[in-house]
């Protein structure tokens, strides 16, 4: 069965988007991403703002980038939680840890923090819903 064929077939919340409206915030919330953390990055080379400033974005979008192949590519809903809660995690980590430097960029990070945040709960939802068991 294919990735799709698969979660469609997973009980969800009446309140999940669609995927295409899932697909059009990542549109939008990706540059915003891709901007703050290069800055980010590019800060802690030139030694503005300390690595352990920057440790957060790093481990974030690790995280951020490893949740479609866990979800859909080894459709573990378990684990696919287990990452999604690291990402939001490490949003409030981020935020808190680049306010005192550059605070526009802990700013930039309140519409990712606004959709992990329900993407979490939905993540959470499906998992509990689909337990085995």
């Amino acid at each position: 069965m294919s990735w799709k064929e698969w979660y469609d077939s997973l009980l969800k919340p009446e309140w999940t988007p669609e995927p295409a409206t899932i697909g059009l915030v990542w549109q939008i919330l990706y540059p915003i991403i891709f901007v703050t953390f290069a800055f980010v990055l590019i800060q802690a080379i030139r030694k503005k703002v300390p690595w352990k400033s920057a440790l957060p974005f790093m481990i974030n979008l690790a995280a951020n980038l490893a949740f479609t192949p866990i979800q859909f590519g080894l459709r573990s809903l378990f684990w696919a939680a287990a990452d999604i809660l690291v990402v939001w995690g490490t949003i409030i980590w981020m935020m808190v840890a680049i306010w005192k430097y550059y605070r526009w960029v802990a700013i930039a990070q309140a519409p990712y923090l606004a959709w992990v945040s329900i993407a979490t709960v939905l993540q959470l939802s499906i998992s509990w819903q689909n337990w085995p068991g």
